[in-house]
This record gives structure tokens, C-alpha cells and sequence, in this order.
């Protein structure tokens, strides 16, 4: 099982994260399969990162085999979808970026990569505008629509079978719109496609 990301998707977020710049093709990282938390588990902060930061994502579930597929037929390669967190050690990533090396650390530590309840496609709204939100402690901090998205989900899928063959189960996180920001121990995070809750979970 792959968990394949897309950085920059959303422009309000590249602005505030200071790369203004459009990016021409997917962005893609890989997070590996340790990376995975799941079932409401809680998340604990490591102590490797003095900010860990959310950035809440769609996350879509891929359900049958692939390469190199077409963008027209890419919604045949996907079933479900669901909310999840793509934890990012920003400080980390802030200094490798600024060093010119790799970065894969600050994204793809264990338990990095949170996801949701899944729902059959049919009832998320895609593949129409579909929106998302994700409250801490009861506030709204992020809220996104795949109608902003660079590039669409199936633009996505397209691009990655490319380079990787997707398989039953990988998962794909789809980038995150603005309003990223720190975690501290004790709160409650909870994510919705539109008004119907699939994560919750707290950071311990």
C-alpha cells in the first residue's frame, strides 16, 4: 500500500506558505505505510519537531490497478474518499528546503499521515465542487472545495500512474487549501465532507 500526496494544489495556500508561483505539473511525495494512523487513534507529537503543523486534505481510495491511465477514465480508479491530516514538521522542512535537500522526513514520520472514515464516492458529491472543513476544538480552521483544486483528482490519478502503478488500497491525498497551522497536545481535531463528520481525533 502506497500513500501518495500532492503539494501546491490549492493557490491560497501556496501564497501563504510564500511560493505564489503556479505550478505546471503535480507536486508528488510519498509517505510510507508507517505513516498511517487511523481509527481515531490519538497522534503524539514527536519530539523531534518543536512545530508540527496540520494541513487537512481529501483523501482518495484507489480500487483496482493501474498504469498510465488516461485522465478520461481515471474516476473508474477510485471508490471512496474521506478526510485525513498530512502532518508536516514544518520547522524541518523549512530547513531542508533552505538547504536544497530532500525534505521527505518532515512529511512522512510515523503516524504523519491520518485518515478518516470512508464513504462511497456517490455520497461524497464528487465528482461535482465538493467541500471540506476541518475544526479544532470546535473552530473552523480550514475549509476547501475541489473546485479550487490545480489540479482535479483525476487530472491526479493520471499523472502518478505515469510514474508509479497504483494498486487496490493506495491511497492519494490531494493537497490542502489555506490555513494551515500548529498542533498542541490536547486538541480535538475534527474533519467533515460538507456537513457529515469522518475524523476525530485528538493530539496527545
Amino acid at each position: 500500500m502506497k500513500i501518495i500526496a500532492v503539494g501546491w494544489n490549492y493557490q491560497a495556500h501556496n501564497k501563504e506558505l510564500d511560493n505564489p508561483l503556479l505550478p505546471k505539473e503535480p507536486t508528488i511525495f510519498l509517505k510510507p505505510d508507517s505513516a498511517l494512523l487511523k481509527d481515531g487513534k490519538p497522534f503524539f507529537l514527536p519530539d523531534f519537531s518543536s512545530r508540527i503543523e496540520y494541513e487537512a486534505e481529501l483523501v482518495v481510495r484507489i480500487s483496482r490497478l493501474g498504469k498510465n491511465i488516461a485522465t478520461r477514465f481515471a474516476s473508474r480508479y477510485y471508490d471512496a474518499v474521506t478526510v485525513g491530516i498530512d502532518f508536516t514538521a514544518r520547522d524541518i522542512q523549512q530547513k531542508m528546503r533552505s538547504e536544497g535537500g530532500p525534505w521527505d522526513i518532515s512529511k512522512g514520520f510515523d503516524s504523519s499521515a491520518v485518515i478518516g472514515e470512508f464513504i462511497p464516492i456517490a455520497e461524497s458529491g464528487l465528482p461535482g465542487a465538493t467541500e471540506f472543513a476541518l475544526s479544532i476544538n470546535g473552530n473552523e480552521v480550514q475549509r476547501g472545495i475541489t473546485s479550487d483544486m490545480i489540479f482535479g483528482i483525476d487530472e491526479i490519478i493520471s499523472y502518478v500512474s505515469r510514474f508509479y502503478t497504483i494498486k487496490t488500497g493506495d491511497l492519494i491525498y490531494t493537497g490542502t487549501p489555506y490555513g494551515v497551522g500548529p498542533v498542541k497536545i490536547g486538541d480535538h481535531l475534527e474533519g467533515y465532507i460538507g456537513t457529515r463528520k469522518l475524523l476525530d481525533f485528538y493530539v496527545r
